[in-house]
């Protein structure tokens, strides 16, 4: 056996022994609201009931706003409430949020995903769209005077 092998097989050996690695929730929420804030067609996280709790009892906004992460036997379902730009094609924004959460947990950590579901909760006006708009009215309006 040649002197890397050995040195390979040590450094395995080591890295068995040790012990685990254990993900805080926090950590996996951290990287799921950038991968989903990355998302095109995406406006923001939709909070939800027990949110709108923590807020109002607390006075701040929940780490886990819009995010559900279950750990079960066969890897974690997570689940996604959004809400999405109006007149963006919703199956494709879904789509492409569960595409990011998994690219960018798996390209971090080791973990098993089961589901990534996404709960589209509501639609509200594009703020390009918007800013757009009112810039045409203005202009329609400074041509008027």
């Amino acid at each position: 056996m040649s002197d890397n092998e050995n040195n390979d097989s040590k450094n395995n050996d080591n890295k068995k022994d040790i012990g685990g690695v254990f993900v805080s929730p926090d950590v996996i929420v951290a990287y799921i609201s950038q991968a989903v804030a990355e998302t095109s067609g995406v406006a923001e996280l939709a909070g939800n009931i027990s949110d709108t709790i923590t807020k109002k009892i607390l006075g701040k906004e929940s780490d886990f706003k819009g995010i559900k992460i279950d750990a079960g036997e066969n890897g974690y379902t997570i689940d996604i409430h959004i809400i999405v730009y109006y007149g963006e094609r919703i199956p494709d924004v879904a789509w492409n949020v569960q595409q990011n959460v998994k690219s960018s947990l798996s390209n971090v950590m080791d973990i098993t995903l089961e589901n990534i579901n996404i709960h589209v909760q509501g639609v509200t006006k594009n703020a390009g769209a918007a800013a757009t708009a009112d810039a045409a009215a203005a202009d329609a309006k400074g041509e008027s005077e």
